[in-house]
């Protein structure tokens, strides 16, 4: 591999700081953002950094160049690069909320990685799907498992066994996108819902977050007894003084993240 190569590839993941968002870049851009080692390695180094910085609520995921993500870089994986940490991120998720921002395309192992979001935002036009079917292969990165609930059972099926992808526009009819942005601006639409979750207390967010998707499957006395935990952690914070204080003072709350 060349110097440029060499540095291109260390540079497979950019983070930027906007205020209390972590606006995260898969930065292959001439490989459609496939998915190889550095990547991988790179975007689970991101979301630690966003989990773990008290002063970051929440996450963006875009793409550079023309879209989202391809999916696994398939010359990688026959060079057997480790793919390892990406497929545990696709598993578990952010504990923190994560916006995807789409342009182009998020398809196969990308729109698996999208999935992976709490909320997407989609560029007009942009195409999400699962073609694996049609090179021999399935799509075995929860895209099976998570188009289902966010879809419906029967639109997942066609999209799973024709290969063919939906735009983003019935994306959002069936409630797996949440905003749809004029082309080019899925990232500035993605910042605005970003920023907006952002004015809100951090332990807060993250707690209902994570209930929220602990919530699938769960009854009523599993889901209260899960809740508990949370109650504990969240209602005897710092920030839990905090915002009752600020709204009688009549200001904004500085929250401090504990």
């Amino acid at each position: 591999m060349s110097s440029d190569e060499t540095t291109q590839e260390a540079q497979a993941v950019l983070t930027e700081t906007r205020g209390r968002v972590l606006l995260i870049t898969l930065n292959r851009p001439d490989a459609m953002n496939s998915i190889n080692g550095a990547l991988s390695t790179g975007l689970v180094a991101a979301i630690e950094t966003l989990d773990s910085d008290p002063a970051l609520t929440v996450g963006i995921l875009t793409g550079a160049g023309r879209g989202f993500s391809a999916g696994m870089d398939l010359k990688a994986f026959a060079r057997g690069e480790d793919t390892g940490p990406m497929m545990t991120f696709i598993r578990n998720g952010s504990k923190k909320p994560l916006i995807g921002a789409i342009e182009g395309f998020a398809l196969a192992g990308g729109l698996e990685l999208a999935l992976t979001c709490d909320l997407l935002v989609a560029a007009e036009g942009a195409k999400l799907g699962i073609p694996e079917v049609g090179v021999g292969l399935f799509a075995a990165a929860g895209g099976l498992l998570r188009l289902p609930s966010r879809v419906g059972h029967g639109r997942a099926m066609e999209m799973a066994l024709t290969a063919d992808p939906i735009r983003a526009e019935e994306a959002a009819s069936l409630g797996l996108v949440s905003r749809i942005a004029p082309k080019g601006e899925a990232v500035a639409v993605a910042l605005e819902l970003a920023e907006r979750i952002a004015k809100n207390a951090p332990l807060a967010v993250t707690a209902s977050k994570q209930l929220i998707n602990l919530s699938h499957g769960a009854t009523d006395d599993e889901f209260y007894e899960l809740q508990k935990s949370y109650m504990k952690t969240v209602f005897s914070s710092e920030d839990s003084k905090e915002g009752p204080r600020a709204f009688a003072e009549k200001r904004s709350p500085n929250w401090s993240g504990r």
